[in-house]
């Protein structure tokens, strides 16, 4: 089989979701649609937690840095994608295919690594509620945000490279939503076994130690908190960290499925489903999961919109 020289201008052809759907429009429409709601759920809890000076505390200071990695996450994808879809045009090109997949890989590393975090964050605010300011101090808060986009960064970028230095065949359509290692990896024409053995083991890395880590830190907020004599303080600790588990459970199990799970349990219809999950769906629902239930957020939320957004319209 030839190959076909990527320097020279060649690219790929993006096979997403919508091009494969049997009713595509109805998919392109519900798409923008959450695509409109991750970037203004997300981008009105940025606002109330930087605006709001009673959510300057380490738990939403994580949560902030969560509803800014949602929202370049979803933003590396889903524009380029509904475009193509409008434009009737699925190319894109070595470069920007590159582009895509370093991104996509170092934002969803690193909110895999912050909810891992978080989890602790909450164990710590739960189970040593005296010293949580002492451990979640501000230099603390700051190294586990570094920590999270610093290894993000490394592994993206060895993977970007190691992926794209693979010679690719001329059949250069991608049957998937956008620039990922395992649909890439069925287009070289090489031996990539050794490669994704390498993969697995990061994945293993990447998402099941920090999971194991998630776990852990709920096994002991759950015996905390069945051993607490008010009523209203169990309630409340676990309605805090169930919002946490739903989004745990959300990324972690579609990340897992791409990454972890064999190759040859995957098709191109079921991978395409899981990335619209996870670039699309799970950064519209998070900040909704996390702040319908929670008083202080929605409070500051009404605040915010009060000082804001009302005067504007009562002076017009």
């Amino acid at each position: 089989m030839e190959y076909w020289n990527s320097t020279l201008g060649s690219g790929f052809i993006l096979m997403g979701i919508l091009k494969d759907s049997g009713s595509p429009e109805l998919l392109c429409v519900i798409i923008t649609v959450l695509y409109m709601l991750a970037l203004t759920s997300n981008g009105l809890l940025l606002l109330v937690i930087t605006v709001d000076s009673r959510l300057h505390v380490p738990m939403y200071f994580l949560l902030g840095q969560l509803s800014l990695m949602d929202l370049l996450f979803t933003s590396v994808v889903t524009p380029k994608a509904l475009m193509d879809f409008l434009r009737s045009e699925n190319t894109i090109s070595f470069a920007g295919c590159a582009l895509q997949m370093f991104l996509a890989l170092m934002l969803g590393g690193a909110e895999d690594l912050l909810l891992a975090f978080m989890a602790y964050d909450r164990y710590v605010a739960i189970c040593h509620p005296l010293n949580y300011m002492v451990f979640m101090r501000p230099r603390v808060c700051w190294l586990m945000v570094a920590t999270s986009w610093i290894l993000a960064y490394l592994n993206a970028l060895g993977h970007t490279f190691y992926t794209m230095q693979y010679p690719f065949c001329k059949a250069r359509n991608i049957r998937h939503l956008l620039c990922e290692i395992p649909p890439l990896l069925k287009l070289a024409c090489a031996d990539t076994s050794r490669y994704e053995l390498l993969v697995y083991v990061t994945g293993v890395i990447f998402l099941l130690l920090p999971l194991s880590a998630i776990i852990a830190s709920y096994a002991l907020i759950l015996f905390t908190v069945l051993h607490m004599p008010s009523n209203e303080g169990r309630q409340k600790a676990l309605v805090t960290c169930s919002s946490h588990l739903t989004v745990v459970g959300m990324f972690y199990g579609a990340a897992t499925f791409m990454y972890v799970l064999p190759s040859s349990l995957h098709s191109p219809k079921q991978d395409n489903i899981i990335s619209v999950f996870y670039t699309v769906v799970t950064p519209a629902l998070n900040p909704l999961i996390y702040t319908l239930r929670n008083k202080k957020v929605m409070g500051a939320l009404r605040r915010v919109l009060g000082n804001y957004i009302l005067p504007t319209h009562s002076t017009m």
